[in-house]
């Protein structure tokens, strides 16, 4: 692992939310407004350290709040300048994961929703209500 470019760029890194970021709290706002309940960092089983940051349990419909930058969304990714081999290798790796983790959850029978930060909440709510219509409905 290299080592960060400056001080500065380390501490800024180490800040960066997990979870309960702006965007993944207005769609869970908009979630409990329309009355359905959720869990949230819910642990995906087989997997460690991987979780689902917003889960219905009882419909298994996954939801995924992906911050552009983190998951090289296709309209908004970007890439620092410095470090450029390291980063392209850590932001390949985070897709690839995500897709693994996609099919695990599909291979365990759950719906996987992944929703980019810079998507409208209002949408992506109305996208996630129906979806776990749909599945309550087929259980």
């Amino acid at each position: 692992m290299p080592s960060p470019s400056s001080p500065g760029v380390s501490a800024r890194m180490s800040k960066q939310r997990r979870r309960d970021t702006g965007p993944e709290v207005s769609i869970r706002k908009l979630l409990h407004a329309s009355g359905l309940r959720y869990r949230v960092a819910w642990s995906i089983p087989g997997m460690k350290r991987r979780s689902i940051d917003i889960a219905f349990t009882r419909a298994k419909v996954a939801i995924f709040v992906d911050g552009c930058f983190w998951h090289s969304c296709p309209e908004h990714a970007t890439r620092p300048a410095v470090n450029d081999t390291w980063w392209s290798e850590k932001l390949a790796k985070n897709v690839a994961r995500d897709m693994a983790t996609n099919e695990h959850l599909k291979q365990a029978g759950w719906r996987v929703i992944r929703i980019w930060e810079h998507e409208d909440p209002s949408r992506a709510v109305e996208r996630i209500v129906e979806a776990v219509t749909r599945a309550q409905a087929e259980c």
